[in-house]
């Protein structure tokens, strides 16, 4: 393995990536992913390709998804040399997932930061056929997908991500080993899917419940939505929270039941 990573002079922070630059953790990745032959696996995020020249030959085929032109002349000899990837040009957020074809079995990636929590959350709603994500992430993002119920960090994507998988945190990683050095830590996160993502209602219900996070769910929920604070307050009560109780308390089940219950209450009033 050559071990590639993006030269520095690219300035790949600018697009929210900054390359792996270590061959021992991009192949501790590769082993965490627990790869088969069948596998068909997402990597966004390509890089230099430095982790595409190691996924590729353990897999089925890889789809590669980058949004930086500027790396054709890497990945493009790369990935014909290689002869099992899909290079998909363009904003991840904003591809047409349905087009994976086959589709992804597992995602595993050095994501950029700037995009990592919705783009996990988005993969999990749109691509039921992912079962696994082995993923480097911000160490604060980190956090925040595995938090508990009550903490600080527990938040809209910690329901959204735990709703539908258990989430594990593989190692801490230190900025050395990325070009450019980030100013933050960073770290390698396991996703194994339980279960399908939280349906649309749900995940837009757990984000306004969390958009006022000094105020009690109930009156966060009634800044978005008038009329809701008495059948809030009921459905909170009916699966065993107290009226003022806030978002941070739930845990994604608690939400789940909520939501119905909320829908019961404010059909009858």
């Amino acid at each position: 393995m050559s071990g590639r990573a993006g030269p520095p002079e690219r300035s790949p922070r600018r697009l929210g990536q900054n390359f792996l630059a270590d061959p021992n953790l991009l192949d501790a990745i590769v082993r965490e992913a627990n790869l088969t032959a069948e596998d068909v696996v997402l990597e966004v995020g390509g890089g230099g390709g430095a982790l595409t020249e190691r996924l590729a030959p353990a897999v089925r085929l890889l789809h590669v998804i980058e949004i930086d032109e500027r790396l054709r002349d890497e990945l493009e000899p790369l990935a014909e040399e290689l002869g099992s990837v899909d290079l998909v040009w363009g904003d991840a957020m904003k591809v047409d997932l349905d087009r994976l074809a086959p589709a992804p079995t597992k995602m595993v990636a050095n994501l950029p930061y700037s995009i990592a929590t919705p783009l996990l959350i988005r993969t999990i709603a749109e691509l039921p056929s992912v079962q696994s994500w082995t993923v480097m992430v911000q160490r604060e993002i980190a956090d925040r997908l595995r938090a508990e119920p009550g903490t600080r960090e527990y938040g809209s994507p910690s329901v959204l991500v735990q709703f539908a998988c258990d989430v594990a945190l593989l190692r801490t990683v230190d900025p050395a080993v990325f070009v450019p050095r980030p100013r933050v830590g960073s770290a390698l996160v396991s996703l194994r899917r339980k279960g399908p993502g939280a349906p649309e209602d749900l995940a837009a219900l757990v984000r306004l419940a969390f958009a006022h996070r000094r105020k009690s769910m109930a009156r966060s929920l009634e800044l978005a939505r008038a009329g809701s604070l008495g059948p809030a307050h009921s459905a909170l009560e009916s699966i065993g929270k107290p009226a003022d109780a806030r978002a941070e308390t739930l845990s994604p089940e608690e939400f789940e039941a909520f939501a119905e219950a909320l829908t019961q209450q404010e059909a009858g009033s």
